[in-house]
C-alpha cells in the first residue's frame, strides 16, 4: 500500500483548529487505497515566545525526508509578522525551491460574491505567484539608523532562470485548461525588472503556439479582478503582486475562509507544503468559528500534487456538495456549524463523492 509521510506544522491560532479537519477529511479521501503517516512539529510564535526561534536550526533538515509539508498558520500579537515570516515560511520556502505559490480561485455554489450578478462557474481561474525571488529578497539594509539621514534600502531581484521556470509552470498548467496565460507587470514605472519580466514573458510565450497571453499593469489587473474576473484563466505575477492578486481573488469568490494554497517545488526534489490563504485569525482562534475548507482544499492540492488524482476529486467535489447543500456552514459563510461540525459534514461528503466515483469506473 501506497504511504505517504506528511510533516504537519498547524502553526498558530486558527491552524490548530482547522489543521486536525483536514487530516481527518484527507484520511476519508485516502479509504483504504493509501495510507498517511503524520508526523506533527510544534513550530510556532508559541515556540519562539519559548526558545526564541519559530523552529529549531535543523529544521529543514528535519523536513527534508517527508513527502510533503501541511501547514495551518503562522503569525500571533506579539511576534512581528517578518519575523514569524522570515523564520518560518521564506526558509522553507526557498530552501526547498518551492518557486511556484499556486491559488485556485472559483466561485462555487452556495458561496455568494461581492460581486454583482456572479454566479457559480463564472469565475475560475488561478493565479501562479513566483515564490522564492522578486521584490521579496534578503538584500538590503538600513544606514545611519534613527538619524536624519537615515536611509532603507530593499533589493529586488529577478533572474532568468527564475522568470522562466514559473512562466513555463502557468503555461503548462494552461495547458489543461483554456490556454490563456496573463502577465501582470508595471513595466511603466518600475523601469528594469518589470521591462524585463515582459522580455521573458514574451520569451516563453513563443514556446507555446496556440495560446492566447494578455498582460496588464497591476493597478488596472486588479481592477480587471474585480470588474472582469471572468476574463482570467492562468495569471502569471512576480512575488509582490502575486501576492496581492492571490489574496484579491479569493475576495471576490466571497470568503477568503475556503481559499487554498500551495508551495511547489515541481521537480518533487523536495517536498512542497500545502496552506490555506486564511492566516492565524487570533481574534477568532479558540472558538470554534474558523471555516475548515481553506485548509481541506489545500489538502486536495496535495494529494494532486502527491499523484492520487481520484482522492483529490472525491474533496474536491465534497466541498462543493457541502457549500451547495448550505447546510452546516460556519459563520463568515451564513451559517452556524462549528469548525467540528463542517469538518464532520466533509468527511461524510468526501465518502459519498468517493461511492460515486467508484460507480462511474
Amino acid at each position: 500500500m501506497r504511504n505517504y509521510r506528511i510533516a504537519v506544522i498547524p502553526g498558530d491560532g486558527i491552524g490548530n483548529e482547522v489543521v486536525p479537519q483536514g487530516q481527518k477529511v484527507l484520511e476519508a479521501a485516502a479509504g483504504g487505497d493509501f495510507r498517511f503517516e503524520w508526523v506533527h512539529f510544534d513550530w510556532s510564535c508559541e515556540r519562539f515566545a519559548k526558545t526564541g526561534a519559530m523552529m529549531p536550526a535543523d529544521g529543514l533538515d528535519q523536513l527534508r525526508k517527508f513527502d510533503a509539508i501541511y501547514l495551518g498558520a503562522v503569525g500571533f500579537p506579539g511576534v512581528p509578522d517578518h519575523v514569524s515570516l522570515w523564520g518560518l515560511l521564506i526558509p522553507i520556502r526557498r530552501g526547498f525551491h518551492q518557486y511556484v505559490n499556486l491559488r485556485p480561485i472559483k466561485l462555487l455554489k452556495g458561496v455568494e460574491s461581492p460581486l454583482k450578478g456572479r454566479e457559480a462557474g463564472d469565475i475560475d481561474f488561478y493565479v501562479v505567484r513566483e515564490n522564492n525571488e522578486g521584490e521579496y529578497s534578503s538584500i538590503g539594509g538600513r544606514l545611519y539608523e534613527g538619524g536624519e539621514d537615515e536611509l532603507v534600502m530593499q533589493q529586488s531581484i529577478f533572474t532568468r532562470r527564475g522568470c522562466d521556470r514559473v512562466m513555463r509552470y502557468a503555461f503548462e498548467l494552461a495547458k489543461g485548461r483554456k490556454k490563456h496565460v496573463t502577465s501582470a507587470t508595471k513595466s511603466n514605472g518600475i523601469s528594469h525588472t518589470m521591462p524585463y519580466w515582459d522580455e521573458r514573458f514574451a520569451a516563453i510565450s513563443k514556446e507555446y503556439p496556440g495560446f492566447t497571453t494578455d498582460q496588464f499593469h497591476i493597478d488596472i489587473l486588479t481592477a480587471h479582478f474585480v470588474r472582469n474576473p471572468d476574463w482570467f484563466d492562468v495569471v502569471v505575477a512576480s512575488n509582490l503582486f502575486g501576492d496581492i492578486l492571490s489574496d484579491l481573488g479569493p475576495a471576490v469568490v466571497g470568503s477568503i475562509g475556503i481559499a487554498a494554497g500551495a508551495n511547489i517545488n515541481p521537480e518533487k526534489h523536495y517536498p512542497s507544503m500545502f496552506e490555506p490563504v486564511h492566516g492565524s485569525a487570533p481574534d477568532i482562534a479558540g472558538k470554534g468559528l474558523a471555516n475548515p475548507i481553506g485548509q481541506v482544499w489545500s489538502g486536495a492540492m496535495m494529494l494532486r500534487h502527491l499523484g492520487e488524482e481520484d482522492a483529490a476529486l472525491s474533496v474536491e467535489a465534497a466541498i462543493e456538495s457541502v457549500l451547495a447543500s448550505g447546510d452546516s456552514l460556519t459563520r463568515d459563510l451564513g451559517g452556524k456549524a462549528s469548525t467540528t461540525e463542517l469538518g464532520d459534514a466533509l468527511v461524510d461528503a468526501v465518502k459519498a463523492a468517493r461511492r460515486s466515483l467508484a460507480a462511474a469506473s
